[in-house]
């Protein structure tokens, strides 16, 4: 078997590639033209600011939020998932009573009105349903009224007249 040697060939040079430079024009956009804000003017309320918020929400499914506001306004509000009993449904919507994850919240309100009363709300909502308490909230009234009683008869009932007794029968 004959060797041959490895022929060597000189590198290519090629030269680079000379491309213009692209001459693009810089775009001229307008300056967007926003409306001006439309604040009422008249706005009595337009100095009042929140002064301190909070939300807090848990990875059991519990959670808090509360605000207060710079006219001492207030509303705080939290809500735990418990299990109750409730209607639940199949995939084919057939209905079935059972344990069911449901909310309970609860919270309160504070805020004065502006004629200057002071009011206070707070509730609690779970599976009595919404029971909201404040002492502007109107109150169904209580009657006060005594149940009929029947009437007592009072008399003797006739009793029937002792007769004599003797023992008879056999043996006596």
């Amino acid at each position: 078997m004959t060797m041959y040697p490895t022929p060597s060939y000189p590198s290519p040079a090629y030269p680079a590639p000379a491309y213009p430079a692209p001459a693009y024009p810089a775009p001229a956009y307008p300056a967007p033209a926003y409306p001006a804000p439309a604040y009422n003017k008249d706005n009595k309320y337009a100095d009042i600011t929140i002064t301190s918020q909070s939300d807090e929400r848990n990875l059991d499914g519990s959670s808090q939020w509360s605000y207060a506001q710079s006219d001492y306004t207030t509303r705080e509000e939290s809500q735990v998932q418990k299990k109750m009993q409730g209607v639940t449904y199949d995939s084919y919507g057939k209905e079935s009573y059972g344990e069911v994850l449901g909310n309970t919240n609860k919270g309160s309100s504070y805020w004065v009105s502006p004629e200057g009363q002071k009011f206070t709300l707070t509730w609690t909502a779970d599976e009595a349903g919404f029971q909201p308490k404040g002492d502007h909230l109107p109150v169904a009234p209580v009657h006060e009224y005594e149940l009929p009683v029947a009437p007592v008869h009072e008399y003797e009932l006739p009793v029937a007249p002792a007769l004599p007794y003797s023992r008879t029968g056999p043996g006596y």
